[in-house]
């Protein structure tokens, strides 16, 4: 895709996210299957579910624009996601691997907290208030997701694997 424009960036990010979310309710469940934590396998499981309405959102938001939902590979979701992939093969202790994809899942969760952001942004200022309203509500749970992981790891999750 060209861009030449701030609306051709908003859409090539919209498609950037849009792939994203794809790509982390892919994810979401093999992460869930390798937690020792019954408390992040609860919060992976929870976190899932949002992401498949992040993707039912994004459809919308793309239709509410006229626009075809299309995904366009994002590379740093890949690199996060390959990173989580590969501590998860490589980490044996089960504790030890449940702060990793901890980790992990911060990780994505700060990438998009950034994309949900910046698309609010712009989508104000091209004046589409309902993907405005549509995205404050993803940035939101993105937020809480954040903070739930912050919750779990300083609580039990970073303990036990120390």
């Amino acid at each position: 895709m060209s861009v030449k424009s701030l609306d051709d960036l908003f859409i090539h990010t919209l498609k950037d996210i849009y792939y994203a979310e794809k790509q982390i309710v892919k994810s979401l469940p093999k992460m869930s299957k390798k937690a020792a934590s019954e408390e992040l396998k609860k919060a992976f499981d929870s976190h899932l579910e949002e992401t498949k309405d992040h993707v039912t959102r994004l459809e919308s938001v793309f239709e509410g624009l006229g626009k075809k939902p299309s995904a366009e590979k994002c590379d740093a979701i890949e690199g996060i996601l390959d990173e989580a992939k590969g501590l998860m093969d490589e980490v044996e202790d089960g504790e030890t691997l449940d702060a990793a994809m901890l980790a992990a899942a911060q990780a994505v969760e700060h990438y998009e907290i950034a994309r949900y952001g910046t698309l609010i942004a712009w989508a104000e200022t091209l004046g589409h208030k309902e993907a405005v309203k549509t995205l404050k509500e993803t940035l939101a749970q993105e937020k809480a997701a954040d903070e739930k992981l912050t919750k779990i790891g300083s609580g039990k999750v970073n303990k036990k694997a120390a």
